[in-house]
């Protein structure tokens, strides 16, 4: 890992300097954990008296707190993204090999960029193209035309299917699969027929995957993941969605065929989304939400019942069955006051 002065990360961070500029930091901590070549960070006021009893040897902190610590501070307008670039110069891994591994299957028809790595066990087919500082980890699958931009990162046990595309700088974590058959299937009398998936799956750039997540290649047209969206693990997408840039879903999320989703949408764990729907950009969906509409207002959504007492969610779940005759009653007695008024 590489060590740097602080005026090397003010300098390349663009942020303010309190402190010696030649201090140096080697790597990032918590402010529990952190020693004095550590980099930790406070994100506000309320975590003040925490990093002053911190070891941290330097600190990202906002502006409000200029002045308020001895040691050396970066003063950033957002600490928390301002810290995480910095531990992406700090943990940068300069030493990955270069190449193709001796176990690796790459098709002679394979185009593979410069200063690429391809992992052992891995198999490249025909006409794939991997753009130059890959790194393609052990046991990959990368199906024919596949192309995967520049500066990506694909760990073990990956799968790419063919004719899908990957922008430049993604991430895809371990066991994801990008481009599998969408579940298209029409009932014919006594049988199901498989609709044969020509579509394929595209990511834009800066896009990270989490393990095991799975995205489903369109039935007809593309399954689009644009620019910067953060994909958790265990997620599910079906065929032909579409998902805007900069949105961030988290793990067990489930999102059905053909639903689009906005911009700089911010979707919790487990959330469940029905196909064919249309979600507007800067909508904030709660964990365990169960969407079953069109969303076309920004905004925060939930549909989650609070956790009760069984006996109480039994009781409750009783109510709910009446609830149909309980708003005719309600019509009812509303119609006969309304009469006796007049």
């Amino acid at each position: 890992m590489p060590v740097l002065t602080l005026g090397e990360l003010q300098a390349r961070l663009g942020v303010q300097l309190q402190g010696d500029p030649a201090a140096e930091v080697e790597a990032v901590a918590s402010l529990v954990s952190a020693g004095p070549r550590r980099l930790s960070f406070v994100v506000s006021p309320r975590y003040a008296d925490q990093a002053r009893a911190s070891q941290a040897g330097a600190l990202v902190i906002p502006p409000a707190l200029t002045g308020e610590f001895s040691r050396p501070c970066l003063i950033a307008a957002n600490p928390q993204a301002t810290f995480a670039r910095a531990a992406s110069l700090l943990h940068d891994d300069l030493s990955h090999p270069v190449g193709i591994h001796s176990g690796a299957v790459v098709h002679p028809d394979a185009v593979i960029g410069e200063n690429a790595y391809i992992g052992p066990g891995a198999v490249v087919e025909a006409g794939a193209r991997i753009g130059p500082g890959c790194r393609i980890g052990a046991h990959c699958f990368i199906g024919a035309n596949v192309t995967i931009g520049a500066s990506c990162t694909l760990h073990p046990h990956v799968t790419v299917q063919r004719g899908c595309r990957l922008g430049d700088r993604c991430i895809l974590h371990p066991g994801c699969v990008i481009g599998a058959d969408g579940f298209g299937n029409a009932w014919d009398t006594d049988h199901w027929v498989k609709i044969p998936q020509v579509g394929k799956v595209e990511l834009g750039s800066d896009v990270e995957v989490g393990a095991n997540t799975t995205i489903d290649r369109g039935a007809l047209d593309d399954t689009v993941i644009e620019d910067g969206v953060r994909l958790d693990n265990l997620i599910q997408i079906a065929h032909n969605c579409r998902i805007g840039r900069n949105t961030a879903i988290a793990a067990c999320t489930g999102i059905a065929g053909s639903t689009r989703i906005g911009a700089n949408c911010l979707i919790g764990g487990a959330a469940m989304i029905i196909g064919h729907l249309e979600i507007c950009d800067a909508v904030q969906i709660s964990a365990g939400t169960f969407v079953a509409k069109d969303i076309r207002t920004p905004g925060a959504y939930t549909s989650t019942q609070p956790l009760m007492a069984h006996a109480d969610w039994k009781r409750n779940a009783a109510h709910l069955r009446h609830l149909d005759a309980l708003v005719a009653r309600v019509k009812a007695l509303e119609k006969q006051l309304k009469k006796d008024a007049s």
